[in-house]
């Protein structure tokens, strides 16, 4: 589906009615596997992986895509893990066109090969969106735990852009690489990027455990602002330029997903469905699966995806805000991270009693000087040498 006849889809799939929680969803995150070959200190996944045993199979997922878009969403993020070691994702890909659904894939870019970045495009795809590490190809190739990565990348983006895809380069800033934020700016529009995603740490899951070693120095934050805003007018109509600022750092809670469970949702690679790629980390919530029940019954009756939908579960002083319908509380998996309260005032916000303490927390971790990663991996992880 093209980005235009998304945008003719009726008004009331993309925004929900007033007085509503959620609406109809616009967009999934499917995550095909938790397989991959990098290693980041910082991965998003979950720390209890799923085995490829328990992975959904391929009509599994063609099903699951037929119910997306039976459901209203309009865009499917093939993701993972490493989405390219599916070898079914040519398929699926297929599939989320014929059902209409615009198709983006997240990857590494380390697996791929022309032959099946075209293949993928005569499939129906879309979009690629390929992480870099940093520009300086031994320290990306050292942060993501994989040798001769960073040239695979830069290959991958050339064929993207041969095949005629839309290409996005997103990068992971911390400490160890935000010096080199200029350069990565440059090195998205050399590639032929139509959008850069300069995207700080979130420090749950596995970042937590390598968070001395990536929390940035308020100074090299206010650089990293400042970089940003000069780029995005410098490159203007040429290079969109998205930033997640470091939540240790913020005033206010960033609009996790755009609210918990209001119009956006992930399948892990087993069939849950989660509000979000960390909501697994919050204990004690169950999250229905795809195996069991129908998208359009998980998305309207699901325990957990209704937990934390709209204001009426707010504490104080979140209940009483201004901001409340526009920021939904913040990130219920940083407020459980931090303070053992899913429900507890996300502490990036100023007005969290926890506050204070955060940023304390930032300050002193930023100075450590720690710079060894504990490496992700299947076997629970490897200090770096």
């Amino acid at each position: 589906m093209s980005e235009t006849a998304a945008a003719e889809r009726p008004a009331a799939s993309l925004s929900p009615e007033a007085g509503r929680t959620h609406g109809l969803p616009v967009a999934v995150l499917a995550e095909l596997t938790h397989r991959c070959p990098l290693q980041c200190p910082y991965c998003s996944n979950p720390l209890e992986l799923d085995r490829p045993k328990d992975e959904l199979s391929t009509a599994e997922w063609q099903r699951v895509l037929g119910e997306m878009a039976d459901l209203g969403v309009l865009q499917v993020h093939f993701s993972g893990g490493e989405p390219v070691v599916r070898r079914d994702l040519g398929d699926l890909v297929r599939r989320a066109s014929e059902v209409g659904l615009y198709s983006n894939l997240i990857t590494s870019a380390v697996g791929l090969t022309r032959d099946r970045v075209f293949a993928l495009a005569d499939a129906g795809l879309a979009h690629v969106q390929i992480s870099f590490q940093a520009s300086d190809a031994a320290l990306a190739n050292r942060i993501g735990g994989y040798r001769h990565g960073h040239a695979q990348k830069h290959l991958a983006a050339g064929w993207v852009r041969e095949a005629g895809l839309a290409l996005t380069v997103n990068a992971v800033m911390h400490r160890q690489n935000l010096h080199e934020l200029p350069q990565i700016v440059d090195m998205a529009v050399t590639l032929g990027a139509q959008r850069l995603e300069v995207a700080n740490v979130q420090y749950y899951g596995w970042a937590l455990k390598n968070r001395a070693a990536l929390m940035p120095t308020r100074a090299q934050v206010a650089e990293c602002d400042r970089v940003v805003e000069e780029a995005r007018e410098r490159f203007r109509g040429v290079l969109t330029i998205d930033y997640v600022t470091p939540d240790y750092y913020a005033d206010r809670p960033k609009t996790c997903m755009g609210g918990w469970g209001r119009q956006v949702f992930n399948i892990s690679p087993s069939g849950k469905v989660l509000p979000c790629h960390a909501a697994e980390t919050i204990t004690g919530l169950h999250f229905d699966s795809v195996r069991d029940h129908s998208l359009g019954w998980i998305w309207e009756h699901s325990p957990a995806l209704n937990r934390y939908r709209g204001t009426d579960w707010m504490p104080a002083p979140c209940r009483s805000c201004a901001h409340k319908d526009e920021d939904f509380g913040g990130c219920r998996c940083q407020a459980f991270a931090l303070t053992g309260d899913a429900a507890a005032t996300d502490p990036a916000c100023a007005l969290s009693p926890r506050h204070a303490a955060i940023f304390r927390t930032a300050e002193v971790e930023a100075e450590t000087g720690t710079t060894r990663f504990i490496y992700r991996n299947p076997t629970g992880g490897t200090a770096e040498a």
